[in-house]
Parts: C-alpha cells; sequence; structure tokens
C-alpha cells in the first residue's frame, strides 16, 4: 500500500511538474529577436501591466513607461534597452518585440 502510494505522489507530482512548466515557459525573447516570428501575437492577455513591465525589466528593458493593453490583448509602450528608448509589446504569450 505505501509504494502504491509513493508511486502515485511521485506520478502526480511529475505531471503536476509538466504541466506547471507548460504552463509558465512561454517564449523569453532575447533582444536579438527570437521572439514568435509573426509576435506580438493577438490574443487574450491574462498579464496585467505589472506583470508585463516585470517581463521587460527581467529582460533587461528599463525605463519601462506606462503600458497600455489594445484591443487585440497586447501591451505597449515604451522602454530603453542599452541606452535606446524603444516602443516594445508583449504579447499573451510572453513575447517581446522592439521597433
Amino acid at each position: 500500500m505505501k509504494k502504491l502510494l509513493i508511486a502515485s505522489l511521485i506520478a502526480t507530482a511529475t505531471t503536476f511538474g509538466a504541466l506547471a512548466q507548460t504552463a509558465t515557459t512561454s517564449p523569453v525573447p532575447s533582444p536579438k529577436g527570437d521572439a514568435d516570428k509573426n509576435a506580438p501575437l493577438p490574443g487574450a492577455n491574462s498579464f496585467t501591466e505589472g506583470q508585463a513591465k516585470s517581463r521587460l525589466e527581467a529582460n533587461g528593458y528599463s525605463q519601462v513607461g506606462p503600458l497600455t493593453k489594445d484591443a487585440d490583448g497586447v501591451w505597449k509602450g515604451s522602454a530603453t534597452h542599452g541606452g535606446t528608448k524603444l516602443n516594445v509589446t508583449v504579447d499573451y504569450r510572453g513575447n517581446i518585440t522592439r521597433k
């Protein structure tokens, strides 16, 4: 019985780990441009403005200005990267694009 319980817990933990990883590992593009080919992608964006800002900062952007969500669910605003002020977007998958 204990072996069955332990095996069940291991299987559950493994499955949960895989699900958690899938749910939280959206692309984290680098400034080199390895975002999804068609980013920014329209979709139901569940990021808050603070989360989108944090995602930008975690990817080397600073001085992130106010972000606004457009009708396609894409967060848009400005930020500085490498001393250059840029227009940036964060889509529902976490893709960061810049212009």
